[in-house]
């Protein structure tokens, strides 16, 4: 089978496979990047009829959504090729194929996404509010956060869900480096201010 993917026949539908298994990796260790968001300032009431049809209706979070999508465009892939070469003789061109595994393939996906939806009734329980990111401890991730100037920093919530967010110091004369623990005290919209595990006033936190 793996020699069959390496043929030029298949060669699409095995760089799909090869992505997939990235990001299930991706998704498996834990990175969080299939939850970016924050709930921002209010939920959505509705859901467009197409990401609903995609199966993005729900809380299904976007790589597993993605992993899911890559792999019916592999199956479907591939088992079109196997049945145009059992009735022709040969594979289909690589645009016939391609074209057949993303109608096959996205219809599949719709009923797995939303299947994976109704079996994953936890991802309901652990949405929270911006809000409940405050007064939590985090790391900076990427830079220097200083005043008017944000980095990016990770804030694990009470559910053990990472969250990733833009942070500010609270102190105007605070640098804080990549790596370092922060605590969240205060935001303003989408950004938060925090202040260094090494500030005073957390040493009795």
């Amino acid at each position: 089978m793996f020699a069959l993917l390496l043929t030029h026949a298949y060669l699409p539908f095995a760089i799909t496979f090869v992505v997939m298994i990235g990001i299930g990796l991706i998704e498996a260790v834990g990175l969080g990047l299939g939850h970016f968001d924050l709930d921002a300032e209010g939920d959505i009431e509705g859901h467009w009829g197409l990401l609903d049809w995609l199966g993005l209706g729900g809380e299904l979070p976007i790589l597993i959504w993605l992993t899911s999508l890559l792999g019916c465009f592999t199956i479907a892939g591939i088992g079109i090729q196997q049945i145009a070469t059992s009735l022709t003789g040969g594979p289909l061109t690589l645009v016939l194929a391609v074209a057949g595994a993303l109608i096959v393939g996205g219809s599949l996906n719709t009923l797995v996404a939303n299947g994976l939806a109704r079996i994953m009734p936890g991802l309901e329980t652990t949405v929270i509010s911006t809000d409940e990111l405050l007064r939590r401890h985090g790391t900076i991730l990427e830079g220097t956060a200083r005043r008017g100037a944000p980095a990016r920093a990770k804030v694990v919530d009470q559910h053990g869900q990472a969250h990733f967010i833009m942070v500010e110091p609270h102190n105007d004369t605070d640098a804080i480096e990549q790596g370092q623990s922060v605590l969240t005290v205060r935001r303003d919209g989408k950004l938060f201010y925090a202040l260094p595990d090494t500030d005073p006033l957390l040493r009795s936190i």
